[in-house]
């Protein structure tokens, strides 16, 4: 069964995809949805599991961060690079490449036995999940070319986008508590094993397009620049602001990636082709993700240590406590993400789903020392749930819609640098302002346990009144960008499919 019309760029337009192909699409989007999945929840389910596995390979909490820190690096770095492959080397081919590599960076990750081999596994993953993601969301944006099945499917898709990380909560959790943390990496050999399977056996891809040579000095200035960015983003979480290496680093990386624009307008083949950022709709979802992307740190992080810390929950309970949530985004992301933005477009969508998100952080602002999860955290949960789902499917769906087939890959590779490059700003500058919360409210008190809990409660408190102002940014920003009306069709789909 074919998922894709086998078909030169630009020949066989008459041709319509018939039915013989509609099911293979379907089981297409499961195989190209449990990618995402291992890629997404792999962001938080080792973070459940590294107190234990500090413990059993016995590190110090200063080197702990490297185990993030090295994921994030490897895989925000490469993302474009990864996604520019897929589109000259065959984006099935990049698919398989990354999943393979993935599944083994999690085996040697799982079989660490120090510090060093589990640093290194990590960038590994994220090395070869920069492969992986640009590929399988390109590959969803080239076989859904129809606008009402393309909103169904990444409907679906947005909602395992947003859901992975609590997944990877409660997975890390069960995982970490009954079997071992070294399962939250062993995991991903049986995702990627089916995943695999999913993809010989379902999965087409268009041949590739004659192109040019791989842009080597916009790959350095690219690199340079993100792995300085996120590097001096992380510094300034345990550092401080002010710190060398958090100043350093964030200069060379915004220096480099001013170079990289530059370099980008110059050459014949870029990295990044500007005309793909420079759309409207694309642009207004990549700037919406990025400031979405930095909000969402407040929710996983902050009331992750809230549940843990003040309701003394256990990792599972942490874990299934947030499900209520995914099922919020799930609901609006599979209906009307994938209903209404075939017919108004991502406009009227992405703004009104962020400021429910803020709506919901606002509530969570409420919380208190002695405050329930069924009145304090639960509703507070939903209501962001029913606002992101809102936000995922529409920018995910503007962010590769309209785009050349030839450029499939780099469009969907911004989609993951941007949340990656948001997170890591969000992770920061939100660590630093509870930091701060924190510190002024202890000072000229007696430390007492209460007094350190209420130090605590008010940092959780400041996280969640910031992001809540990053989903109303997110608003808009998406309101002022987004065109209005539905969304551009597929350029290089046959006419039969661009209705």
């Amino acid at each position: 069964m074919s998922t894709l019309t086998d078909r030169p760029r630009g020949a066989g337009r008459e041709a319509p995809v018939g039915a013989a192909s509609d099911n293979g699409r379907w089981w297409a989007l499961v195989v190209l949805a449990l990618a995402q999945l291992m890629v997404v929840l792999d962001a938080t389910i080792v973070n459940i599991a590294l107190p234990t596995a500090q413990a059993d390979l016995a590190f110090s909490d200063a080197d702990r961060q490297w185990v993030v820190t090295g994921y994030a690096l490897a895989f925000g770095s490469l993302l474009l690079l990864g996604g520019r492959l897929s589109d000259f080397v065959g984006r099935k081919k990049m698919f398989l490449i990354g999943l393979i590599g993935f599944a083994l960076a999690s085996a040697l990750g799982g079989a660490a036995n120090g510090l060093e081999m589990l640093i290194v596994a990590r960038a590994l993953q994220g090395a070869f999940g920069a492969a992986l993601a640009p590929a399988a969301l390109s590959l969803l944006s080239t076989t859904f070319t129809e606008p009402a099945e393309r909103g169904k499917a990444f409907g679906i898709f947005g909602a395992i986008s947003g859901a992975g990380g609590g997944i990877g909560l409660l997975l890390g959790g069960v995982l970490t508590e009954y079997v071992s943390w070294r399962w939250c990496l062993y995991v991903n050999l049986v995702i990627a094993a089916i995943a695999v399977a999913g993809a010989l056996l379902k999965l087409k891809d268009e041949p590739v397009a004659a192109h040019g040579r791989i842009d080597v000095p916009g790959t350095i200035a690219a690199v340079v620049g993100l792995v300085g960015l996120v590097y001096g983003l992380g510094k300034a979480e345990t550092d401080g602001w002010t710190a060398g290496w958090t100043l350093g680093p964030i200069a060379i990386g915004v220096v480099a990636l001013i170079v990289f624009v530059l370099i980008e307008l110059r050459v014949q083949h870029p990295l990044l082709p500007l005309r793909v950022v420079l759309d409207r709709n694309r642009g207004g979802s990549y700037a919406s993700i990025a400031i979405a992307g930095a909000g969402m740190f407040g929710i996983f992080l902050f009331l992750t240590y809230y549940l843990s810390s003040i309701l003394h929950f256990t990792p599972v309970k942490t874990g299934l406590a947030f499900l209520p949530m995914l099922g919020a985004i799930m609901l609006t992301a599979t209906t009307a993400g994938s209903i209404l933005t075939p017919k108004i477009g991502p406009r009227p969508l992405v703004p009104l789903g962020a400021l429910v998100a803020a709506g919901g952080m606002v509530f969570l602002t409420r919380l208190e020392l002695d405050s329930t999860y069924a009145s304090g955290v639960l509703p507070g949960l939903i209501i962001i749930g029913l606002g992101l789902g809102l936000v995922f499917a529409p920018t995910q769906n503007a962010a590769t819609a309209g785009v050349e087939h030839r450029d499939a890959g780099v469009a969907s590779a911004m989609i993951n640098t941007v949340q990656q490059i948001g997170g890591s700003i969000g992770t920061a500058l939100l660590s630093s302002f509870a930091a701060s919360a924190a510190t002024d409210y202890i000072a000229g008190k007696q430390p007492t346990p209460m007094v350190q809990a209420q130090a605590a409660l008010e940092s959780y408190h400041t996280v969640f009144w910031w992001s809540a102002g990053f989903f109303v940014l997110a608003a808009v920003v998406a309101a002022v960008l987004f065109r209005t009306g539905p969304l551009d069709v597929d350029p290089d789909a046959p006419p039969a499919m661009a209705h």
